[in-house]
């Protein structure tokens, strides 16, 4: 196999062009070691807690050392990078994403918000500016649910908001538990099963996460650079089981089967017309069912599938939204168990907060934009993100969206370093000058 691993003169080429602030060549030269370490043959794969992530965290980790950063790791395993200010003391200005991806995803999701923090870092150092508050740069493990189920690892960690249940969850390949993970990467298991938090929200001033758009709204209306109005909220449910009865496709007729394949989809079709209903009546709302099945060693061409197994997930800015459209979601399996002699089953479901960003960090943002000249626009945004966990801790946050075509979580992925550049220098500014 051959040997992806960045070479030592790219990696002592970026050290120097961190230390000479220029940044679309240091941000293009990380992005492309990056892309060397974790080149899977088709896409991107940096698995959550894995050698994948692992890798990425110790090449941004020894780049930071070069370009005479302090580097540390919290106590969830976090990569922790910072530039000490006039005033140390202080809450600091924070600002990071994640650098795992989902299996032959893209280069930039996650990896552009930690890339962007180390170039608005260097450019400071470089210019010789010394903050007022500590700036501290974060590569955030976990944030991906591809690998575990469950996404925000790392930063819920931070803020006490994995339980016992959580760190049981299962690695979707080896099906070792995520505690065993989380262990090796040198994360503190006693105190996160506790609840214990391992940062206070009144350590940080603010939370600024820059993150490649995921969707074409940038695309669509041509502009580089987009400030997110808040994050949605999701009620999913990895596996619901639909158990019917197996039975000859030629001998039972149709009043008499318990079809779990047709059951299933009844359900499906039938959220489908209430979410059209819902989005006529102007409610946010966003419906997936992502994984459907019948199991491989038992279906057939001609054989009434007896159990399907699929999943669930649904989005929205509204709390009251994801509760309200969750009962519903039941009643509707409940009528369909009764029309066609199956039975339900839910596992666990998994549950993340909407979170809105503060109108002062909005309006700060668009008037530092102005300031710059860099055209944005106002956006939610669909998929979460770590700001999510920090806003629902109660750190004021912050996102800022990049342009980026092809959509995300597949090898497309296509950012122009130009409106990356302009994605940094608002956060640099951002990083500067704070929302008071």
């Amino acid at each position: 196999m051959p040997d992806d691993r960045p070479t030592t003169a790219a990696q002592d080429s970026a050290g120097s062009l961190a230390r000479a602030g220029d940044g679309a060549a240091l941000a293009r030269a990380l992005f492309d070691s990056l892309r060397r370490l974790s080149f899977d043959g088709v896409g991107i794969t940096r698995a959550s807690y894995d050698a994948g992530e692992g890798a990425a965290h110790e090449f941004i980790a020894a780049e930071a050392r070069k370009a005479g950063f302090a580097v540390a790791r919290d106590r969830a395993a976090n990569l922790v990078i910072e530039l000490p200010g006039s005033e140390p003391g202080r809450p600091v200005v924070a600002t990071g994403s994640h650098l795992d991806s989902v299996p032959q995803g893209g280069n930039f999701d996650g990896a552009a918000g930690v890339v962007a923090g180390f170039v608005a870092l260097s450019r400071i150092k470089a210019a010789g500016i010394t903050p007022r508050r500590t700036i501290r740069l974060y590569g955030i493990r976990g944030e991906e649910s591809a690998w575990f189920g469950k996404a925000y690892l790392g930063s819920s960690a931070l803020f006490g908001r994995l339980d016992p249940l959580d760190l049981e969850r299962r690695h979707r390949d080896t099906g070792k538990p995520l505690a065993t993970y989380m262990e090796a990467a040198g994360a503190d298991i006693v105190a996160i099963a506790s609840g214990e938090p391992l940062a206070r929200a009144e350590d940080f001033a603010a939370f600024v996460e820059v993150h490649i758009e995921q969707g074409p709204v940038l695309v669509d209306r041509a502009l580089p650079v987009g400030i997110v109005t808040g994050i949605r909220g999701y009620v999913r449910h990895l596996k619901i089981v639909c158990h019917g009865e197996a039975g000859h496709s030629g001998a039972i007729p149709r009043w008499l089967r318990h079809d779990s394949v047709l059951a299933v989809a009844d359900v499906l079709m039938r959220l489908d017309e209430h979410w059209r209903v819902l989005m006529e009546r102007g409610i946010d709302l966003v419906i997936t069912s992502g994984i459907f099945t019948t199991d491989p060693s038992r279906h057939a061409m001609s054989r009434i599938p007896g159990e399907v197994e699929f999943s669930l997930e649904f989005r929205s800015l509204s709390l009251d939204t994801l509760e309200t459209f969750h009962r519903l979601v039941q009643t509707e399996c409940d009528v369909v168990a009764k029309t066609r002699g199956v039975r339900f089953e839910f596992d666990r479901r998994v549950f993340a907060v909407p979170e809105r960003i503060g109108e002062r960090w909005i309006e700060h943002l668009d008037a530092l934009a102005k300031r710059l000249e860099i055209p944005t626009c106002r956006m939610p945004s669909g998929p979460g993100h770590d700001a999510a966990i920090f806003l629902g801790a109660g750190v004021p946050s912050a996102m800022i969206f990049i342009r980026n075509a092809h959509g995300s979580h597949n090898p497309r992925e296509a950012m122009a370093i130009e409106d990356f550049m302009r994605g940094v220098d608002l956060l640099q500014a951002a990083l500067l000058d704070p929302a008071a």
